[in-house]
């Protein structure tokens, strides 16, 4: 086997050390220009660029900064959470203050007393810290508060007004200040805590994740760029109404919903709803019907607001508000247009048939069944099964059946039979395992 040639010993002494460091004109060394190479370098590795890119979670972020309303960010150590603020504060051009919440104590957000001359007279004031000082002066900012989950309960108490009422002892935060917060889960958190649930109702709960494809075009020198959404200003009526008619109707449908405090410690520290969240959710959703967001990013919001559960409702909500109206399908099943979502159509079928239940009539019976036959046309057939089935039941003595119905016979009837199919499969599947398990 080849061996390695033995690495030469040298006797290094303190002179001839000396005399290998390079000397600047005057005799001194030269660590300092060194240095500054160094910090060339340096500058060269932070000289990174932003592009427009979509990107769910920075969207339903900005969103949320842009209607001013507290946002917490959660997510495992070191996936870029402080990096996305900081490069949000300058996207947006505001000034980021930075606070470690862990490392204060309670006085440090609810004020330190201070003495006056006749405090019979004058009382107590309570001076509020440095930075809140800095953030008045300025008249707007980024106030991140990290490390939120490994704050003492103590200090989380003390950050109840500021996260709310925007005070710090005496002192009121201007309008344009912003908050948003950080925080690990307690499993990966240092000497973490749960978050009350005062102070987890005042946020909206974002889930904080990488991509991989982010990551490496960010490291690359290139990040998403963190923008404002463009807010159409005819569209603001209009979502005031459409957000509070999606809220109203599922909370008088839903009233159990209104107020549901969570049984465990851990879900008490996340998004759950309340009158306080549903109204954040309300503000949201005009939000994002108004900018144009996307599905995903209202879904990210709402469910930050008042939790999956209720959110994933009032999604559903807003979705049977987009359903067409059943009377104009049945005033003109020709010319009806459908949902494309199953789930969609389903409901929109299901709608028509009610209203013929509540409102029976041979004209409108026969129009139903057109629009069936038109769904049948357009979409799945299995969809028409359950509506067709009920429409059917509706039939009075003297109507006659109509031709149409022989249209929808065949894709009924093998519905039908793939879903007889689908049971013995079934069936057979949970025998075989039953005889396998004794």
């Amino acid at each position: 086997m080849p061996t390695c040639a033995p690495f030469p010993q040298t006797t290094v002494t303190p002179a001839t050390f000396a005399s290998t460091i390079p000397s600047t004109p005057s005799g001194e060394t030269a660590s300092a220009p060194q240095l500054d190479v160094a910090g060339q370098l340096l500058t060269l590795l932070r000289d990174t660029t932003t592009e427009p890119r979509p990107d769910t979670q920075l969207e339903a972020l900005t969103l949320a900064v842009a209607a001013d309303l507290p946002v917490l960010l959660w997510g495992e150590p070191g996936i870029g959470k402080t990096a996305a603020l900081t490069q949000l504060a300058e996207s947006l051009g505001l000034p980021l203050t930075t606070v470690i919440a862990s490392v204060h104590e309670p006085s440090d957000f609810s004020g330190l007393p201070v003495i006056g001359d006749d405090p019979a007279e004058q009382g107590v004031p309570m001076a509020p810290p440095d930075w809140a000082v800095r953030l008045v002066r300025a008249g707007r900012g980024l106030l991140f508060l990290d490390e939120l989950s490994t704050a003492a309960p103590a200090v989380q108490a003390a950050l109840l007004r500021l996260v709310l009422e925007r005070r710090i002892g005496a002192l009121q935060l201007p309008p344009g200040v912003r908050i948003v917060a950080a925080a690990n889960p307690r499993s990966s958190a240092a000497d973490g805590w749960e978050l009350s649930p005062p102070l987890a109702n005042r946020f909206v709960h974002l889930q904080w994740t990488h991509d991989h494809e982010v990551v490496v075009r960010g490291l690359g020198g290139t990040w998403p760029r963190a923008t404002l959404p463009r807010l159409d200003p005819a569209k603001l009526p209009e979502a005031v109404d459409f957000a509070r008619r999606a809220v109203c109707g599922l909370l008088s449908a839903r009233p159990a919903l209104v107020h549901r405090l969570p049984t465990t410690q851990t879900r008490r520290g996340g998004a759950w709803p309340s009158p306080r969240s549903w109204e954040t959710a309300l503000v949201l959703t005009a939000f994002a019907t108004a900018a144009g967001s996307s599905r995903d990013v209202l879904s990210e919001l709402v469910r930050g607001a008042v939790g999956d559960g209720p959110g994933f409702e009032l999604l559903a909500s807003l979705d049977r508000m987009d359903l067409p109206d059943p009377e104009s399908l049945l005033a003109d099943p020709a010319a009806a247009v459908l949902p494309e979502r199953g789930d969609l159509r389903q409901a929109a079928l299901d709608g028509v048939v009610e209203a013929v239940r509540a409102r029976p009539d041979r004209a409108r019976w026969d129009a139903a069944w057109a629009l069936l036959v038109r769904a049948v046309e357009t979409g799945a057939p299995d969809l028409v099964v359950v509506p067709a089935t009920t429409l059917a039941t509706l039939r009075q003595e003297d109507w006659d059946v109509p031709a149409s119905i022989e249209r929808l016979a065949g894709a009924v009837s093998l519905s039908q039979r793939a879903d007889r199919a689908a049971q013995r499969t079934a069936a057979k599947s949970a025998a075989a395992t039953a005889k396998a398990g004794r």
